[in-house]
C-alpha cells in the first residue's frame, strides 16, 4: 500500500464505523505519537479494543497492524519538523538508558539492512564505479559526511572522483555541468529528503549518467531517480539523523572496490607511506606494557 495513509484515511472516512472514526481521528491529529504506539495503546487512546484497531487496519489494506504502524512512521520521517522530531523523541526515551536504546536500534537497522540490500545492485554498483570515467559523490547536509567519508578513499583508488556537498542548487548545477554518460553518480539522500539532492541526480540522468542512490526506501525520491537502489535502513525519530546502516553500506562498497584495485591502491600507498615518514604525518605512539 503506497498511498500516503493520511490522504488514505481522508478518502474513506465515510466509510468507517464510530469506532474507527476515532482511531482515523486520533492518526489523522497525532500521527507523530500514533506511529510509535502499539494496537493495545492506541485502542486504550481512543476508547476501542485491540481487535477493532487491528482489524482497522486489514480493512485499510495493510497485512495487519505492524504493517500500517510502518506505512505511518514512514510517513513521520518525511513530515515531522526538527522541534516534532525532539518532542516525539522525548516521548519514546522516556525512563530508559538513552545509550542502550540507541545502540539496539542501530544494531537492528544494521541486522535489517543486511537482510534487504539487494546484492545484484550492489555488484552493479561496484562495477559501475570501476568502469566510470568520473566520479560524482553527491550528498548534502547531515549526508555530506557520507559523501565525504567515502571520497576521501575513493580518491585513493581513483584520479578523477567529485565531491559535491554544496545544498545551494544553483552551486550544485555548477558542480555537476560537467557531467557525461560516461561518468557514474553516488547520491546519498535520507528523510527529510533534501530538494537540492533530488534535482541534482535528475540533472545526471538526463544527461545519461548512471545514478547509484543510497536512501532508505526503494520509493524515495532519490529511489525514484536512480539506476541502481542501495536501502539502508535510517527510520530515528529525532534531530540527529542515524546514519550507521548507510555508512556500513559505504564500508561494504569501499571494501569491494578495493579488492579490484588493490594492484593501484599497493602502489599508491607504497608512496604515501615514504611521505608520511618523511613529513612526520602520524605519532610514532607504542602503547606501554
Amino acid at each position: 500500500m503506497k498511498d500516503d495513509i493520511l490522504a488514505v484515511l481522508e478518502d474513506r472516512i465515510h466509510t468507517f464505523s464510530k469506532g474507527q472514526r476515532r482511531i482515523a481521528a486520533y492518526i489523522t491529529d497525532a500521527y507523530d505519537k500514533a506511529a510509535f504506539m502499539t494496537a493495545s495503546s492506541l485502542g486504550k487512546a481512543v476508547g476501542v479494543s485491540e481487535s477493532t484497531v487491528v482489524r482497522f487496519a486489514v480493512e485499510l489494506g495493510y497485512d495487519g497492524y505492524p504493517s500500517m504502524q510502518k506505512a505511518m512512521q514512514e510517513m513521520v520521517l518525511n513530515r515531522l519538523t526538527s522541534v516534532q522530531r525532539i518532542e516525539v523523541t522525548k516521548d519514546r526515551i522516556g525512563d530508559q538508558d538513552v545509550l542502550s536504546m540507541v545502540l539496539q536500534a542501530d544494531a537492528d537497522k544494521l541486522r535489517k539492512t543486511n537482510e534487504t540490500v539487494d546484492r545484484k545492485a550492489f555488484q552493479a554498483a561496484v562495477q559501475t564505479i570501476l568502469k566510470a570515467r568520473r566520479i560524482y559523490i553527491l550528498g548534502v547536509r547531515s549526508a555530506s559526511m557520507l559523501a565525504n567519508f567515502m571520497g576521501y578513499y575513493l580518491n585513493y583508488m581513483f584520479g578523477n572522483v567529485h565531491i559535491v556537498t554544496t545544498s545551494g542548487a544553483s552551486e550544485m548545477f555548477e558542480k555537476l555541468v560537467g557531467v557525461t554518460k560516461d561518468d557514474a553518480v553516488i547520491a546519498f539522500s535520507f528523510p527529510r529528503y533534501s530538494t537540492a539532492t533530488i534535482k541534482g541526480v535528475q540533472y545526471c540522468r538526463s544527461i545519461g549518467a548512471t545514478v547509484i542512490g543510497l536512501t532508505n526506501n526503494y520509493v524515495s525520491p532519490l529511489g525514484q531517480n536512480s539506476d541502481y537502489i542501495l536501502v539502508a535502513k535510517s527510520d530515528m525519530v529525532s534531530l540527529v539523523d542515524s546514519l550507521v546502516a548507510p555508512l556500513s553500506v559505504v564500508n561494504a562498497l569501499l571494501v569491494a572496490l578495493a579488492a579490484q584495485r588493490e594492484t593501484q591502491i599497493a602502489k599508491t600507498f607504497d608512496t604515501l607511506e615514504q611521505v608520511w615518514e618523511e613529513y612526520n604525518v602520524y605519532e610514532k605512539w607504542v602503547e606501554n606494557p
